[in-house]
């Protein structure tokens, strides 16, 4: 049948339909109220707090094994707590007392920064980006918000993360545990970069990549080889007959997966052509995203709070999405590969199902 999926890249434009599609209608026919998307935002925030710290835990003691759960909800995490921040000064408006919310959003904050930056040092650069998106659009949107990115601040995150780093640096230093050190990290970077970049480059093509410069060789299709792909147990469900790098294999994803920004990885497995569609997807929710949020404003100052909560939904959406794409197109395609494709996907969904709205 012509539905089924033939390869890695027709699974994913497949399951991006249906996520889509299921979004909006979510979106839009169930009573998502405000005060609903505040619990919910509170919630998400708390649970995915503790997931992370149990994470943590389980990586500093040895007799544990962790799954780095920040690559599949790090995004989700900023969705949350951007949505709750921008709940507040709603809230405000409606003349609520705020201090206590406002205390447990900071604790949530802080908690997600402390936890997901043990478990990885990526996260820790998209959770800070995606914060200051999401603060940066929080003050455009709410106009008589003083801005909270002053100058000083923005310094003051700049300093933070160097410290953040350096602590991170010295607990591995002392624990002998190379795997949550910085440096380590960008050692293996700057080694393994090169000869990456350079496979890329030489075998790139409009439609994908020359087949003998993959691990599979001879029995490359030359494009949807398995180095962007969702998560195996989504294709190995179906039983679809595509190249999976599972077990021991892994390691040689990461020559694409780990070593280069998605904007290679994309355009290695996929071709020019792709790349240059999903740029322009890309382009198109976060445009979108942006006129849907100003008329959303104008509705909020005219005095209708009918659209209250699906903006403070679409703030974090759009923060959480922007801030995945440049960490995964520009700095580590695994960012936005496997099962944080899948959490992508979800994300573009969530800005795009709010071109529609229903009357009730």
């Amino acid at each position: 049948m012509a539905l089924i999926a033939t390869n890695h890249l027709m699974l994913i434009l497949e399951v991006a339909i249906l996520i889509h599609i299921g979004v909006l209608l979510i979106l839009n026919f169930l009573p998502l109220s405000f005060s609903l998307i505040f619990l919910l935002s509170l919630i998400l925030g708390v649970g995915i707090t503790l997931l992370f710290g149990v994470d943590a835990i389980c990586l500093l003691l040895p007799m544990l094994s962790h799954h780095e759960f920040t690559h599949p909800y790090g995004p989700i995490a900023i969705l949350v707590v951007v949505t709750s921040w921008a709940i507040l000064p709603m809230l405000r408006d409606q003349n609520i007392k705020t201090s206590n919310i406002r205390l447990l959003i900071i604790l949530i904050t802080a908690g997600i920064t402390i936890f997901g930056a043990i478990v990885h040092r990526d996260f820790l650069l998209m959770w800070v980006l995606g914060l200051v998106i999401g603060f940066f659009i929080l003050s455009k949107t709410f106009r008589r918000e003083n801005s909270i990115l002053s100058a000083r601040r923005i310094l003051l995150i700049i300093v933070a993360l160097f410290v953040v780093f350096g602590a991170m640096e010295g607990l591995s230093q002392l624990l002998h545990m190379e795997i949550i050190s910085p440096l380590a990290r960008i050692d293996r970077m700057n080694t393994n970069q090169f000869a990456s970049l350079q496979l890329v480059i030489d075998n790139t093509n409009v439609l994908g990549h020359n087949a003998n410069a993959t691990y599979w060789g001879n029995a490359s299709t030359g494009n949807s080889d398995g180095y962007i792909s969702l998560p195996l147990t989504f294709i190995t469900y179906f039983g679809l007959p595509f190249p999976l790098f599972y077990g021991i294999l892994v390691t040689r994803k990461d020559v694409i997966d780990y070593f280069l920004p998605g904007i290679f990885g994309v355009g290695f497995d996929f071709g020019y052509l792709a790349l240059a569609l999903i740029i322009i997807w890309i382009l198109i929710v976060i445009i979108v995203g942006l006129k849907v949020l100003d008329k959303y404003r104008v509705q909020r100052e005219r005095g209708n709070k009918k659209y209250l909560g699906r903006e403070a939904l679409l703030i974090g959406s759009l923060s959480a999405f922007i801030a995945q794409t440049v960490l995964g197109f520009f700095v580590i395609t695994r960012t936005i590969n496997g099962s944080a494709l899948v959490t992508y996907l979800f994300l573009s969904a969530m800005v795009m199902a709010h071109i529609v709205t229903t009357k009730r």
